[in-house]
């Protein structure tokens, strides 16, 4: 029987611990495959999946919706700004230059609806007015709250719903459903229409135009007794909610001014020194 000293021994398992190494380097580079892969672009693949295709589409589809919007947004805001100069320059109005400043007016209104709603009308074309009501809501009510504004100082009486949409209609495509100011977004900017008369009212008070400031007082209260009648239809809108709040504090307002005018005017007293005879206070005559 051979033996083998305890050297030798060692020296063997060594030589045959590294003769199968390689073999088990290679079935472990065997055992690891490479993971797989998932993609959407149907095209590449030889038998294209109708799902990743449709999900592919609606990507694509949300993507131009929101770029879409970021544009209406943008826009509105221009609007909103452009009006509110436009409310700034009414506010500028006095008996000496009324015409002036309308005139003025009415050129920059002129210059929102053809510079920017214009630009509006481009980005909504068929119904997409209506799904991005939100974006777009703001501008159009200080679009009304100006526009109204104008008018009501030109003539008097109060710019329509249908009359403000037929101005509007020009801009829109004949071919597709052409963009209209929705009832809604009507009665908020006519809501805010008052906080603006109000501060004119103020403003004519203390110029000395007591006939003009009521008319602008009876103007609002019928405008405040006919959203009355409506609010309750629209009872689950906030905005018309916290706005039907301020318009009463707006009409109260007004109606405060021309009533102290009323009567601190019948109250009057003269000043000493006046030369009406029957002031029992008249003072006499020094030179003689």
């Amino acid at each position: 029987m051979l033996k083998l000293s305890s050297r030798s021994l060692f020296k063997l398992c060594f030589v045959m611990a590294s003769s199968r190494k390689p073999n088990r380097r290679i079935a472990s580079e065997a055992t690891f495959k490479k993971a797989r892969t998932m993609t959407t672009d149907s095209s590449s693949s030889p038998n294209p999946n109708p799902m990743a295709a449709a999900f592919s589409q609606y990507a694509d589809y949300l993507n131009q919706f929101n770029d879409k919007r970021e544009r209406v947004v943008k826009a509105s805001r221009d609007i909103t700004i452009n009006s509110k100069k436009v409310i700034f320059q009414v506010h500028r109005i006095s008996k000496h230059n009324k015409e002036e400043v309308l005139e003025k007016a009415n050129k920059d209104l002129a210059a929102v609806k053809d510079q920017y709603i214009s630009r509006l009308v481009k980005e909504l074309k068929g119904t997409d007015f209506w799904k991005l009501r939100r974006a777009y809501s703001p501008g159009i009510q200080e679009y009304v709250e100006a526009a109204t504004l104008c008018n009501f100082c030109r003539t008097g009486s109060l710019l329509s719903l249908d009359e403000m949409n037929a101005e509007l209609s020009p801009l829109s495509d004949p071919s597709v459903e052409p963009l209209k100011v929705n009832v809604l977004d009507y009665l908020l900017g006519l809501a805010d229409l008052t906080g603006e008369l109000m501060r004119l009212a103020i403003g004519r008070v203390s110029d000395g135009e007591l006939e003009f400031a009521e008319k602008i007082c009876r103007f609002v209260q019928d405008i405040y007794r006919q959203m009355t009648l409506l609010a309750p239809i629209m009872d689950d809108n906030t905005d018309m909610k916290m706005k039907m709040d301020t318009m009463l504090q707006s009409v109260m307002k007004i109606e405060n001014a021309c009533y102290s005018v009323h009567v601190r005017g019948s109250e009057y007293i003269p000043l000493l020194g006046n030369n009406d005879p029957s002031c029992p206070l008249m003072l006499p005559d020094l030179e003689q």
